[in-house]
């Protein structure tokens, strides 16, 4: 997984990160970007707090073969209370994923949920409905691409 994410972050068109809101409330929203035939799509629903700052960043690695997907709080912890969250690709299939309730941030590392709190299938990463406990700081996604075949 680590090599394909170092694959992944090579990008051949410019990677794009870009800032979002994630805000409270309860109802359910959605932020989504794209790069050429492959989208990703973070939707959630949280409570509590404020609006915080968070950032996505797509990127296609050089041969066109995987496409990365991430979206994290770069202060580290979020402090809101994620009811639902799930993370779509369009485009490709999931290779690698993995969902944190927090990032790494001044020497801190990444928490990663534990794997019943969410689910991965070929083209999402959720929660999953009575095991995932409200916290969620970042998802990575690499995704696998179509080859066209000669």
């Amino acid at each position: 997984p680590a090599v394909l994410l170092c694959t992944a972050a090579r990008a051949s068109e410019e990677p794009s990160t870009v800032d979002f809101d994630v805000r409270p409330g309860g109802e359910v929203h959605s932020f989504s970007r794209s790069l050429g035939d492959y989208t990703c799509t973070f939707t959630y629903s949280a409570q509590g707090g404020t609006n915080e700052q968070w950032q996505m960043n797509i990127g296609v690695n050089e041969d066109n073969q995987l496409f990365s997907c991430s979206i994290w709080r770069p202060q580290g912890k979020s402090y809101l209370f994620f009811t639902q969250f799930e993370a779509e690709v369009k485009g490709a299939k999931i290779e690698y994923a993995m969902a944190y309730s927090q990032a790494a941030v001044g020497g801190q590392s990444d928490i990663p949920l534990k794997k019943e709190e969410f689910k991965i299938t070929e083209t999402k990463v959720s929660h999953r409905e009575g095991e995932f406990r409200f916290e969620l700081s970042k998802l990575m996604i690499v995704a696998r691409t179509p080859r066209d075949e000669l």
